[in-house]
């Protein structure tokens, strides 16, 4: 854009604030004025105000408004140039937040970690080595829940700076690792979890190969869908027996316990282990058998954390993410897998 066209803005766009688009994009989420002033913690006259001098600019600016009352009781009806100025304030919130955040980072004034919830003590850990350094130089750190089937993702749209969570894994390596520090925690093969009794499914190693010969209770993403996915391509629901489909891996424990589903889960081994342990008498058994992996390719589960490589090289040692990293490199040394 020209100075000339900078210096011949219109007032009427010149007068527009973020806090006014920003009312906008909640009543367009919302529907209404009372709905997005409660949202807003503000009073609906107040709201309603903001629409009006949005309207009035749009209407001088555009010769059309943004938003039309359409009566008591019924959402707000946006004009096109209503839809049109939503999108492009959520465009511009989206950039001006991108670019603040990336400044923070930059300037070691932020710091997000993503963590599964399985892994969230590595997290924690680390934490602890550099909370007080963190907390005297007033670092913003903030940790994001991520669930396995999103660790790929948020980490490849820079939505956290360190993400802690687990990967399946093959021989050949996996491309995605190239531009990325790993901290590697555990690493093996996954087992079956079930509540088959013996006589039904014995306890010796089940081969990979044979997994579409037992009940199984599986999730539609994530960890084991991926597995799943290395072992019998993307359309592995049409060759395995599914007897449940879960969102949750919580919810397929409680299936198994209940006895409601009979079947198995494939699981890591520190869940395996710990959910075959558990002694309760209102509870159906479970017990956890091996898995032989005799696919290709090899597939194993590893859980570690990851950073990506340019971050690391761009700041310099002080850095918080860099002590952060750091503190994750110290705490492995004296950490026992459980994996």
């Amino acid at each position: 854009m020209t100075l000339d066209a900078l210096l011949d803005c219109p007032s009427g766009l010149l007068d527009t604030t973020f806090d006014q688009l920003r009312t906008l994009l909640v009543v367009h989420e919302t529907g209404s004025a009372l709905r997005a002033a409660r949202v807003l913690g503000r009073e609906q006259s107040s709201v309603q105000k903001q629409l009006d001098i949005l309207n009035r600019n749009s209407q001088s600016l555009c010769g059309e408004v943004l938003t039309v009352r359409q009566g008591r009781g019924r959402d707000f009806l946006f004009t096109p140039t209503g839809e049109a100025t939503v999108e492009l304030a959520r465009m511009t919130f989206d950039k001006w937040l991108e670019s603040i955040h990336l400044s923070r980072r930059r300037l070691g004034r932020m710091l997000t970690v993503g963590t599964t919830e399985f892994t969230l003590p590595i997290v924690s850990r680390a934490w602890n080595r550099v909370s007080e350094e963190f907390r005297q130089r007033e670092v913003e750190f903030k940790v994001a829940h991520v669930r396995t089937k999103d660790v790929w993702s948020r980490l490849e749209n820079r939505q956290v700076d360190l993400i802690c969570g687990s990967i399946v894994s093959t021989p050949e390596g996996d491309l995605r690792l190239k531009e990325y520090e790993v901290i590697e925690y555990a690493r093996g093969q996954a087992l079956l979890l079930t509540n088959l009794p013996e006589n039904e499914l014995p306890d010796t190693p089940v081969e990979t190969s044979g997994l579409g010969r037992v009940p199984l209770v599986v999730p539609p993403a994530g960890l084991v869908a991926d597995l799943l996915a290395t072992w019998y391509g993307a359309n592995f629901r049409d060759r395995l027996n599914v007897v449940a489909d879960i969102d949750d891996v919580h919810y397929g424990l409680s299936l198994l316990r209940s006895g409601f589903v009979r079947g198995c889960m494939i699981v890591t081994g520190s869940i395996g282990r710990g959910m075959a342990a558990q002694d309760d008498p209102d509870a159906v058994p479970l017990r956890t058998i091996k898995l032989h992996d005799d696919l290709e390719p090899k597939a194993e589960l590893m859980t570690g954390a990851f950073v990506r490589r340019a971050d690391l090289e761009r700041y310099d040692a002080g850095h918080p993410l860099n002590r952060l990293w750091a503190a994750v490199k110290e705490d492995v040394r004296t950490y026992t897998p459980l994996a």
